[in-house]
C-alpha cells in the first residue's frame, strides 16, 4: 500500500487551496482567500535581416516581465496592515518587501515555495458594500515584483 501513496504523490497534481502567505514586516501565514497573477511573460523582439531570404521577421527573446499579483482576503476588524504599508510608499520613501507563498500538501508538508523579492505595493481595493448580497467583505491588494523564484519541496 506504501507504493500506491508515494506513486500518487508523484502523479497526482497538489490541490491549490492550501497556501500560506507570509509578507515581511507585515505578518506570517497570512489569511488570504485567493493569491493570482503569478505569472511572468518575456516579450519577444522581431529580428530580421538584410540578407535574409525569408520576408518575415524572426522572433527573438527579450526582457522578461512579470506580472501584477493581486491577493485578496477578508476584511477583519481592527487590520489596517496593507493600509498602513501602502502609506509609507511616496517620492523617495519606497517601502519594498519579500512576499513568500507556499502551497502545503494535506500534511502541512512544504511543496512548493513561490519569492517575490522587492515587492512594491502598488493598489489597495477597498471593500465593494452592496446591500443585496450575501458576501464576505474581501479587500485586495496588488503587488509588482522582480521576477518571482519558484522552488520546489
Amino acid at each position: 500500500m506504501a507504493g500506491d501513496a508515494q506513486e500518487q504523490d508523484v502523479t497526482w497534481p497538489r490541490p491549490k487551496f492550501r497556501y500560506l502567505v507570509d509578507i515581511a514586516d507585515v505578518g506570517t501565514n497570512l489569511p488570504f482567500q485567493e493569491v493570482s497573477g503569478l505569472d511572468v511573460d518575456t516579450q519577444s523582439i522581431e529580428f530580421r535581416g538584410s540578407n535574409n531570404p525569408i520576408f518575415s521577421p524572426s522572433k527573438v527573446p527579450g526582457l522578461k516581465k512579470a506580472r501584477s499579483v493581486t491577493l485578496m482576503k477578508g476584511s477583519l476588524a481592527n487590520d489596517n496592515a496593507f493600509f498602513d504599508w501602502h502609506t509609507k510608499i511616496g517620492p523617495n520613501a519606497i517601502k519594498r518587501s519579500t512576499v513568500t507563498i507556499k502551497l502545503i500538501d494535506e500534511k502541512g508538508a512544504l511543496v512548493m515555495t513561490f519569492t517575490l523579492t522587492n515587492a512594491l505595493f502598488t493598489k489597495v481595493t477597498g471593500v465593494e458594500f452592496d446591500s443585496d448580497r450575501n458576501e464576505v467583505a474581501v479587500e485586495r491588494i496588488e503587488i509588482v515584483c522582480d521576477e518571482p523564484v519558484i522552488e520546489t519541496g
